[in-house]
């Protein structure tokens, strides 16, 4: 049983991968450091000082040929780390790989919200939030290294330091996909056989980046679709039950805050920063702050759901006018969220820094986790709630809907 999972998560299989598509090392290893010069061949890992290779603190020093000199990661030479061979696959997975980062979730996902229907955005976001948080925490307790470079190409080295299965980027592209393939029947007319196919290619490209990005072995793809696929079985019998709640209980708002706080705070300690615990607080907080705009709009009585007729209603006509709306909208809900996002982080992390003494130039203050989970919580859920509350009353002013 060992072997296969060995050789799932083997680094040289993701390697071949990535050869297979394009993608090749075209540098030799090579550390100068106090002690004397080490040079390894490509292909051969460099062994750091003593330190166990396979080891986060080794993969990290080792991520492309990059070593730390004062601090500071440098490359070893000034030619290029790794060579491209097929930029067609090199632009459709890179494509693919940011449809799991922030970037994404801040601008496209409001879009379902907007332009389609809010009541499928309000599922997405409870589903988005539980199966990142429960994949998050998953990383930093199994404590399971990245692919290693060499011999595998990173393409993301920001978040390098952090653990690797599952892939949460995998995890959310098949519960979005699929909760919107879920959710979607009830509400819009379209042909089950198509959603199903545009499901699987999404979530499927998703997995295939993350491969060849370099920054997960095959078994954390595969672990991440899996364990995904099972919260999305084991909860969709309550998805009505919890809809009702949601937007219902008087409760709702409290628990919609409190909960997420409280899972930030309580979030695993590391022995070493990552930004895994941030991120989580990001994620729990922009889905604390959808929550309870969800809540104040049905008490409101202004959800702004489809009202062309019974449900499921037929798919808007993609007219000229209907997407320049559709832009429109885009534009103006995105800036108005990232303007949130500026103000909401601005003034959260003056106010922390006065409150705990900090200087404004200290860079390494956001790491601390009576800052670090405060700011981005406030900063996200302020966030949440602009996008679910206001932004839709914005377009009604402007003549957008």
């Amino acid at each position: 049983m060992l072997q296969p999972l060995a050789y799932l998560h083997d680094s040289e299989l993701v390697a071949r991968f990535q050869r297979r598509c394009g993608l090749v090392l075209v540098e030799a290893a090579r550390h100068d450091r106090s002690r004397g010069r080490t040079r390894a061949p490509t292909g051969t890992p460099v062994h750091n000082g003593g330190q166990r290779e396979g080891s986060p603190d080794h993969q990290d020093q080792n991520s492309n040929f990059k070593h730390k000199e004062n601090g500071c990661a440098v490359s070893a030479c000034s030619r290029p780390q790794y060579e491209v061979r097929n930029w067609p696959l090199h632009f459709l997975f890179l494509f693919s790989a940011g449809l799991g980062h922030e970037l994404f979730y801040i601008t496209c996902l409001p879009c379902i919200h907007w332009s389609l229907d809010p009541f499928l955005c309000r599922r997405l976001v409870n589903m988005w939030t539980l199966v990142m948080y429960v994949g998050q925490v998953m990383k930093d307790v199994l404590k399971l290294p990245r692919p290693l470079s060499p011999p595998v190409v990173k393409l993301e080295p920001r978040v390098d330091a952090e653990y690797g299965l599952p892939s949460t980027h995998a995890m959310a592209a098949t519960a979005i996909s699929f909760t919107v393939l879920l959710s979607a029947p009830s509400r819009i007319q379209f042909q089950f056989e198509v959603g199903l196919l545009i499901a699987l290619t999404l979530s499927s490209l998703v997995c295939l980046s993350r491969l060849y990005t370099g920054m997960h072995s095959v078994l954390d793809v595969i672990c991440g679709a899996l364990i995904s696929s099972v919260i999305l079985f084991l909860t969709y019998p309550y998805w009505e039950a919890f809809d009702r709640f949601q937007l219902t209980s008087s409760v709702s708002p409290v628990a919609a805050l409190s909960l997420p706080l409280l899972l930030s705070y309580t979030y695993p300690e590391l022995d070493r920063y990552t930004t895994t615990r941030g991120d989580t607080t990001t994620i729990l907080g922009a889905g604390a702050g959808c929550s309870v705009g969800y809540w104040v709009n049905q008490q409101l009585g202004q959800t702004f759901e489809p009202q062309r007729g019974a449900l499921p209603v037929a798919l808007p006509a993609l007219t000229a006018n209907a997407l320049a709306l559709g832009g429109a909208r885009f534009l103006v809900g995105v800036a108005a969220l990232l303007g949130t996002r500026l103000v909401a982080k601005t003034a959260s992390l003056r106010a922390l820094y006065s409150w705990y003494g900090v200087a404004g130039n200290d860079a390494g203050a956001r790491r601390r986790r009576e800052i670090e989970v405060p700011y981005k919580f406030v900063t996200y859920t302020t966030v949440g709630l602009v996008n679910s509350i206001l932004v839709n009353r914005v377009f009604l002013l402007l003549g957008l809907l």
